[in-house]
């Protein structure tokens, strides 16, 4: 026992403090929001909107030349192959983990404001409290966004100081939190856990995938996401988000952080 507690003493403090304390530092090989220079930007360009994989680009429609270049971070891959091709390096990608939101409209920005998620409405908050228990389901994800979800209840970061839990049982839950495109093979499955878990409830997407379908949107065995069949309450963009930019969504729908 004496040898497990100076270990332990020794290791000193493992988990993060955020959000008592700055946020560690990000990768620097870290993608945030795609930034566009629009002095840099022709307006007549469309190599970034045909590069774009998920269609994440779009000018207005009817198409203007004057419009302004539109980005759906909902759809977008954060892969950087828009930033590639451009010619004048009109587009560049920030360090900034904060992208959460609370309607989907809120993802598709042509400038460099973003209206981050708002905390749970008062009469939800006095039923579900400050805590809450979430049943995560992989509605056909690749695991990316599973690994940076289950990260979050390692030691490192350890959402259990918050009150948040994943727990086993639909049941036991306050909401989902869904990852994947929805396949047609998970849409039942998805459908029956939603129904499982009592009212009222709660749902959160995370990744590209659970938002939009991702790099399989459109494909006929894939429902792009699961705001075709639920009510999301919180949109978590990312491919996969960061465990950081998945904390800071779940802690802004808590109103720990504003």
């Amino acid at each position: 026992m004496i040898k497990t507690i100076l270990q332990r003493l020794r290791q000193g403090h493992r988990t993060i403090r955020y959000p008592a304390a700055p946020p560690p530092p990000l990768p620097a090989r870290f993608r945030g929001r795609p930034r566009i220079n629009r002095a840099l930007c022709p307006p007549d360009c469309r190599l970034c909107q045909n590069a774009c994989p998920t269609g994440a680009l779009s000018f207005p429609e009817p198409a203007d030349p004057s419009g302004s270049l539109r980005v759906d971070l909902g759809r977008c891959l954060f892969c950087t192959d828009c930033s590639s091709i451009c010619p004048r390096g009109a587009i560049t990608h920030d360090s900034q983990h904060s992208l959460a939101v609370s309607h989907r409209l809120d993802l598709v920005v042509s400038d460099d404001s973003l209206k981050l998620a708002e905390s749970m409405g008062e009469k939800l908050r006095r039923t579900l409290g400050r805590a809450l228990r979430l049943r995560q389901v992989s509605a056909g994800g690749c695991n990316a966004c599973e690994a940076d979800t289950n990260v979050l209840t390692t030691v490192g970061w350890d959402i259990s100081r918050f009150g948040l839990q994943f727990v086993a049982s639909p049941r036991h839950a306050d909401g989902l939190l869904v990852t994947g495109c929805v396949s047609e093979n998970m849409r039942l499955a998805l459908l029956k856990t939603y129904a499982a878990v009592p009212s009222p409830k709660i749902v959160i997407a995370v990744g590209a995938c659970a938002i939009s379908g991702g790099p399989y949107i459109d494909h006929p065995e894939v429902h792009n996401g699961c705001s075709s069949f639920l009510d999301v309450d919180l949109f978590i963009p990312g491919c996969p988000p960061h465990p950081l930019t998945i904390l800071d969504g779940l802690l802004r729908l808590l109103g720990r952080v504003s």
